[in-house]
């Protein structure tokens, strides 16, 4: 089953170009400008053109009001950021309100979010984000599950871009259930804590290629449930930023990087800056260049550099530098606006 609407959005607006990140359930261009993915438990289709942006989904959950199997036509139009939402369904039309297909995108794109005054804040705070903030509109910090990005992120230990994806897809191929078969591909959804952490995981895993990473995987996993589960995540959304890092970096394989990256994308913390070797390349070379006599990361640099672009940027700053400066590397943060290899 598909269900169709189209966004009426400009590139400056919503710019979809997925990479293949290390920190998203992955994401696959079957031609070119047309992106799947899963999103909460649900293949999607993505695409992009002049008109503007359309989306499908494949046997997703449809509204109570619908029976099983079938579809619910409507039409719908929707006011965002001065763009307009134009929802319809084989010609036939009926008003209702919002739904939860609309829901769903304006959560994981983060909509309510004017992009366009973001990026005149932030060019007015940074000369670097200004200089380069044309080559990359549109860039959107992803809202993601945050049991998707803790594993993720401990699939993506000393890892590059290309395996990680494959050992993602293996995660959820081997431990994720079947959502739906599109065009000869079977879609899986991202595994349960739970499933994680059964016993054998960490042996089937290191059978499959997963190396050390198996154990922090099975061992996150248990970590997780003793304090709760699923339900303890999420609600580390609540936490203020400092006591949310602190309780994702007491897992095992979670450094105080992956904990920002965490924190940026699947907590609300937008204001978290994970600093990797690219960030603190660009934090001495262009605004702290003291540090350039520095040989590591150590814990008081990592503060310094995070601490200096939330001073810049305030409490955007993880999607302000990731929009920016950092942008031009294509590293891990998870963008809608970077190329794939």
């Amino acid at each position: 089953m598909k269900n169709s609407l189209a966004l009426d959005l400009e590139a400056k607006t919503l710019k979809l170009i997925f990479p293949f990140c290390i920190n998203i359930h992955p994401w696959r261009e079957i031609v070119p400008g047309r992106w799947r993915g899963v999103i909460q438990n649900s293949v999607w289709t993505l695409s992009q053109d002049d008109a503007g942006v359309t989306y499908q989904t494949h046997n997703a959950p449809e509204p109570s009001q619908c029976k099983r199997g079938e579809s619910r036509p409507r039409a719908k139009k929707l006011k965002i950021e001065g763009a307009t939402f134009d929802d319809s369904l084989n010609g036939q039309s009926n008003e209702i309100n919002e739904t939860e297909h609309e829901k769903i995108l304006r959560d994981y794109f983060q909509l309510n979010v004017c992009l366009e005054e973001m990026y005149r804040q932030w060019s007015k705070a940074d000369n670097n984000f200004a200089a380069v903030c044309s080559s990359f509109p549109g860039v959107r910090m992803l809202n993601q599950d945050p049991v998707e990005n803790v594993f993720s992120f401990i699939c993506s230990s000393n890892n590059n871009i290309k395996r990680i994806t494959m050992l993602v897809e293996k995660l959820c191929t081997l431990y994720g259930h079947p959502l739906a078969e599109v065009d000869g591909t079977m879609w899986h959804a991202f595994p349960n804590v739970s499933s994680l952490a059964a016993p054998g995981v960490e042996a089937t895993l290191r059978d499959n290629g997963f190396g050390y990473r198996a154990r922090y995987i099975q061992k996150s996993a248990e970590m997780i449930l003793a304090k709760g589960g699923e339900a303890w995540l999420h609600s580390l959304k609540k936490l203020p930023y400092p006591e949310c890092h602190a309780e994702l970096s007491s897992l095992c394989g979670v450094g105080a990087k992956v904990a920002d990256c965490i924190c940026l994308m699947s907590m609300g913390h937008l204001e978290a800056i994970p600093v990797d070797t690219h960030v603190f390349q660009i934090a001495a070379r262009d605004y702290l260049p003291h540090l350039r006599s520095c040989k590591t990361v150590t814990d008081r640099v990592y503060k310094e550099i995070g601490d200096h672009f939330r001073k810049v940027f305030g409490e955007y700053a993880g999607w302000a530098h990731s929009a920016g400066p950092h942008a031009s590397f294509c590293t891990t943060i998870c963008l809608c606006s970077l190329k794939t290899e």
